[in-house]
């Protein structure tokens, strides 16, 4: 276990909980730019497998205190891997930024229909959730290449990086 990585995390996801009553209601979603500029920060700081963990535990907690929805899971922790997982083999931040609203506007919105009609008895189409999710993680993400890039430029990104 990495010290520094679980800190970090516990950073992550105590800011994505604070900053939950920042959403914007869209359809059957509500969607959280914040959670994306956190997956796709976690992604390059930490990596694919603790911005996942970062994902789950903030999705767990918004859901615990009524902030979220169910379908803050697959939106949030798709996005997070693949975020991390071609940031890991690409090293750039541009890649981390694609990972992320593929995973989560497509794949994420995608998976999230079962979870909606299943478990939150809503009668949606199989496609209902793409536009609100991708742009959500669309805002969200220019927000993470923007800090990025801001602490790529001051030379605190290398530091930083675990």
């Amino acid at each position: 276990m990495n010290t520094k990585k679980i800190s970090y995390s516990a950073i992550f996801i105590a800011i994505g909980v604070a900053c939950s009553p920042i959403n914007i209601p869209l359809s059957f979603a509500k969607i959280f730019p914040i959670q994306h500029l956190i997956n796709v920060l976690s992604a390059v700081l930490l990596g694919p497998f603790y911005a996942v963990i970062c994902a789950f535990c903030t999705s767990i907690l918004r859901n615990m205190m009524g902030l979220g929805s169910l379908l803050a899971f697959p939106g949030s922790m798709i996005g997070a891997l693949l975020s991390g997982l071609l940031y890991a083999k690409y090293n750039k931040n541009y890649m981390a930024f694609f990972g992320e609203v593929l995973g989560t506007g497509v794949f994420g919105a995608l998976c999230s229909y079962p979870i909606a009609t299943m478990f939150m008895n809503k009668d949606v189409a199989t496609f209902t959730y793409i536009i609100p999710f991708s742009a959500s993680t669309i805002v969200g993400s220019i927000f993470a290449l923007i800090v990025l890039q801001a602490l790529e430029k001051t030379k605190i990104l290398e530091k930083i990086k675990l």
